[in-house]
Parts: C-alpha cells; sequence; structure tokens
C-alpha cells in the first residue's frame, strides 16, 4: 500500500477511485543528476487516539544543492493547503500544520506530496499531489507540475517549451486528444458530455521523456468520479510545435516508475 494513504483506510477506496494514490515508493535503475533526500511527516491532533483523529501527512523533497527548486515545491505545496480560493496562504507548511490541528474536527486529514515523476536530460519533472478533507462527501485532490531545467537552474513555463507563436497550434492538438478521451471514456453521450463537459486548458502539464502530459483537476472536465483525466501528446505530435532541444530525448535513459 502506498504509504502516502497509509493511516487512512477508510477513505482509502474513494482515494484509489479516484487516481489519488501516491507515487509509489521507487528504487529507479538510474538516478537524476541531482542530490535529494525525502522529507516524511505525519502529525495528529496531540492526544488523539484511533482511526479519526485529524492528521497532516506530509511527504516532499529536499534539494540540498537547489534552493531555487526547494522554494518552487514549498511554494506549490503551500498554494495546495487552500482549501477556498479566498483562503490566507500559509506562511509555511508547519503553520498550515498547526493552524490545521488546532482547528480541526474528527476525520479531517490533510495529504500533501511532492516527487520524482521522471528525469531526462537536464530536465526533472516533479509531480505534486494533494487531498484535503474537512467532512462532507469527499476532499478535495489537487495535482500540478515542475519542470526544472537543471543547467539554468529555473522552472520551465510552457512558452519555454514551444516554438515562438506556437501555443495556439499546441492546444489545437491538446483539443484533439481531449476528444479522442470522450469518445473512449464517454461514448454513451458524447454530444452532451461535451456540452457539460467542454475543453480547456490546464497548466498542469509534464515534459516527460516520452511524451507531454497534461493532467485535469478532478471536476474541470469531467466528473469529480473521474478522478484526474489524463491527456498525452507523443514527440512525434509535437514536431512542429515544441522547440528542438525537448524533441531529442536520451535513449540511454530509462524510465522508473
Amino acid at each position: 500500500m502506498p504509504r502516502f494513504f497509509s493511516s487512512r483506510a477508510f477513505l482509502l477506496p474513494l482515494l484509489l477511485g479516484l487516481g489519488l494514490t501516491a507515487c509509489q515508493s521507487l528504487s529507479p535503475p538510474d538516478k537524476p543528476p541531482v542530490a535529494f533526500r525525502h522529507d516524511l511527516t505525519e502529525v495528529r491532533a496531540k492526544g488523539c487516539q484511533g482511526e479519526h483523529c485529524p492528521m497532516v501527512n506530509l511527504d516532499t523533497l529536499f534539494f540540498p544543492d537547489r534552493p531555487v527548486l526547494n522554494r518552487l515545491i514549498d511554494a506549490h505545496l503551500r498554494a495546495m493547503t487552500l482549501y477556498n480560493l479566498d483562503d490566507p496562504l500559509p506562511a509555511s507548511l508547519l503553520s498550515y500544520q498547526e493552524d490545521f490541528l488546532a482547528k480541526a474536527q474528527p476525520g479531517w486529514s490533510t495529504w500533501l506530496q511532492a516527487q520524482i515523476r521522471d528525469w531526462h536530460g537536464q530536465v526533472l519533472v516533479i509531480e505534486l499531489s494533494s487531498y484535503l478533507f474537512q467532512g462532507g462527501a469527499h476532499g478535495i485532490p489537487g495535482r500540478a507540475f515542475i519542470n526544472y531545467q537543471l543547467e539554468e537552474n529555473r522552472a520551465l513555463s510552457l512558452q519555454d517549451m514551444l516554438k515562438p507563436g506556437k501555443e495556439g497550434a499546441f492546444w489545437r492538438l491538446v483539443e484533439v486528444q481531449h476528444k479522442e478521451w470522450v469518445r473512449k471514456n464517454h461514448a454513451e453521450d458524447l454530444i452532451g458530455f461535451m456540452q457539460q463537459w467542454p475543453f480547456r486548458a490546464t497548466p498542469n502539464i509534464a515534459l516527460l521523456r516520452d511524451r507531454i502530459l497534461l493532467k485535469y483537476d478532478v471536476g474541470e472536465i469531467a466528473p469529480y468520479s473521474s478522478g484526474h483525466p489524463e491527456l498525452s501528446l507523443t514527440y512525434a505530435q509535437l514536431q512542429d510545435v515544441l522547440r528542438d532541444k525537448y524533441l531529442n530525448k536520451p535513449k540511454s535513459a530509462l524510465p522508473w516508475f
């Protein structure tokens, strides 16, 4: 069982159905060209015993030689703690943990995670995950990616990846994949589904070694029960829109997830 949800067995079926399990513990044959460590903490409300104790689970990464990347990960995870759009951004994850547990009711839980999803050449892809539960029928899950250029010590934007003037062409390619996804998963009411859940862009883009992956937030282009829909574009499909240096993938690096 993934350790990310180890202490909430009663929510596991729901989380599995939504595709919310964390990345598996990894023992890759090839490791990223950068030092890092996992930092895992799980804190429950003081003095609480039992299955429904409020708790905060934080499973993140620390890169000793990459302070810029550490700040990016911290900023993304703090942004993913917002249960409502008008909630104030916590000053730190520690202050969020303390505030959450101080006001939490039985059963409330937060999971926040950063994991290395992939790497190739000088690009390191971090996937960030969250699940916030404060009662009700279900919690709020979240996903995000950081595509980090190690050599330049900065995160890549979509504009960095694309040739000049090709953003519109990129999203047209994605829209085609969206239509195929709807045909595959909701063929029984294709027109009705497209009207209720029209295509839209997403900021959650991962520059993987074999494709570009787009992951949508829950309830964005499909019902909550669909989890996080994923769309993919191969590098062959992106020949005319992606910058050349991101099309030439090293053949020596093997996937490790």
